[in-house]
Protein backbone atom coordinates (compact mmCIF):
# COMPACT_ATOMS: atom_id res chain seq x y z
CA UNK A 1 0.00 0.00 0.00
CA UNK A 2 1.20 3.46 -0.87
CA UNK A 3 -0.61 6.63 0.20
CA UNK A 4 -1.24 8.88 -2.76
CA UNK A 5 -1.21 5.96 -5.17
CA UNK A 6 -3.54 3.33 -3.75
CA UNK A 7 -6.09 5.52 -1.95
CA UNK A 8 -4.97 9.14 -1.75
CA UNK A 9 -3.05 11.22 0.75
CA UNK A 10 -4.47 11.91 4.18
CA UNK A 11 -4.03 14.35 7.04
CA UNK A 12 -2.26 13.20 10.22
CA UNK A 13 -1.91 16.55 12.00
CA UNK A 14 -4.43 19.38 11.85
CA UNK A 15 -3.67 23.10 11.51
CA UNK A 16 -4.97 23.71 15.03
CA UNK A 17 -2.07 21.54 16.32
CA UNK A 18 -4.26 18.54 17.10
CA UNK A 19 -3.56 15.03 15.80
CA UNK A 20 -6.07 14.00 13.14
CA UNK A 21 -8.27 10.93 13.60
CA UNK A 22 -6.06 8.58 11.57
CA UNK A 23 -3.05 9.22 13.80
CA UNK A 24 -5.01 9.45 17.05
CA UNK A 25 -6.79 6.13 16.57
CA UNK A 26 -3.52 4.33 15.78
CA UNK A 27 -1.76 5.69 18.86
CA UNK A 28 -4.82 4.94 21.00
CA UNK A 29 -5.14 1.36 19.69
CA UNK A 30 -1.43 0.77 20.28
CA UNK A 31 -1.61 2.20 23.80
CA UNK A 32 -4.55 -0.10 24.59
CA UNK A 33 -2.74 -3.07 23.01
CA UNK A 34 -5.65 -3.72 20.64
CA UNK A 35 -4.99 -6.89 18.63
CA UNK A 36 -8.26 -7.34 16.73
CA UNK A 37 -10.64 -4.81 15.18
CA UNK A 38 -14.10 -5.50 13.70
CA UNK A 39 -15.50 -2.79 11.46
CA UNK A 40 -18.06 -2.17 8.81
CA UNK A 41 -17.00 -2.52 5.19
CA UNK A 42 -17.43 1.25 4.81
CA UNK A 43 -14.14 1.76 6.70
CA UNK A 44 -11.79 -0.15 4.37
CA UNK A 45 -9.98 3.00 3.26
CA UNK A 46 -9.49 4.14 6.86
CA UNK A 47 -8.09 0.74 7.74
CA UNK A 48 -5.52 0.91 4.95
CA UNK A 49 -4.41 4.34 6.14
CA UNK A 50 -4.15 3.15 9.72
CA UNK A 51 -2.07 0.12 8.74
CA UNK A 52 0.36 2.51 7.05
CA UNK A 53 0.48 4.60 10.22
CA UNK A 54 1.13 1.53 12.40
CA UNK A 55 3.99 0.50 10.10
CA UNK A 56 5.45 4.02 9.93
CA UNK A 57 5.46 4.19 13.74
CA UNK A 58 6.86 0.64 13.98
CA UNK A 59 3.87 -0.50 16.04
CA UNK A 60 2.20 -3.92 15.89
CA UNK A 61 -0.68 -3.93 13.40
CA UNK A 62 -3.96 -5.40 14.70
CA UNK A 63 -5.88 -8.00 12.72
CA UNK A 64 -8.86 -6.42 10.96
CA UNK A 65 -12.19 -7.94 9.97
CA UNK A 66 -14.68 -5.99 7.88
CA UNK A 67 -18.32 -7.04 7.77
CA UNK A 68 -21.49 -5.82 6.14
CA UNK A 69 -23.08 -2.88 7.90
CA UNK A 70 -25.67 -3.70 10.52
CA UNK A 71 -28.90 -1.79 9.90
CA UNK A 72 -32.03 -1.28 11.96
CA UNK A 73 -35.56 -2.16 10.85
CA UNK A 74 -35.75 1.10 8.86
CA UNK A 75 -32.49 0.34 7.04
CA UNK A 76 -30.46 2.96 8.94
CA UNK A 77 -26.86 2.05 9.70
CA UNK A 78 -26.26 1.31 13.37
CA UNK A 79 -23.14 2.54 15.10
CA UNK A 80 -21.57 2.06 18.50
CA UNK A 81 -23.35 5.20 19.65
CA UNK A 82 -26.71 3.41 19.40
CA UNK A 83 -27.77 1.94 22.73
CA UNK A 84 -29.36 -0.95 20.83
CA UNK A 85 -25.90 -2.35 20.23
CA UNK A 86 -24.55 -2.09 23.73
CA UNK A 87 -23.68 -5.43 25.27
CA UNK A 88 -25.54 -4.44 28.42
CA UNK A 89 -28.73 -3.76 26.45
CA UNK A 90 -28.48 -7.00 24.48
CA UNK A 91 -27.98 -8.97 27.71
CA UNK A 92 -31.04 -7.25 29.21
CA UNK A 93 -33.03 -8.39 26.18
CA UNK A 94 -31.89 -11.99 26.61
CA UNK A 95 -29.35 -12.24 23.79
CA UNK A 96 -26.59 -14.81 24.24
CA UNK A 97 -23.06 -14.35 22.86
CA UNK A 98 -23.77 -17.19 20.42
CA UNK A 99 -26.85 -15.41 19.07
CA UNK A 100 -24.96 -12.16 18.52
CA UNK A 101 -22.14 -13.94 16.67
CA UNK A 102 -24.56 -15.92 14.52
CA UNK A 103 -26.81 -13.04 13.46
CA UNK A 104 -26.27 -12.31 9.75
CA UNK A 105 -25.12 -8.73 9.37
CA UNK A 106 -26.99 -8.39 6.08
CA UNK A 107 -30.34 -8.74 7.83
CA UNK A 108 -32.14 -5.98 9.69
CA UNK A 109 -31.07 -5.78 13.33
CA UNK A 110 -33.98 -5.96 15.76
CA UNK A 111 -32.55 -6.21 19.28
CA UNK A 112 -35.99 -6.80 20.78
CA UNK A 113 -36.20 -10.21 19.08
CA UNK A 114 -33.59 -12.66 20.34
CA UNK A 115 -34.45 -14.86 17.33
Amino acid sequence: MVAGRDFGDFIVWRRDDVPAYQLAVVVDDAAMRITEVVRGADLLKSTARQILMFRALELPVPDYYHCDLVRDEAGVRLAKRHDALSIRRLRELGWTPEQVRAWPASQRWDPTRPW
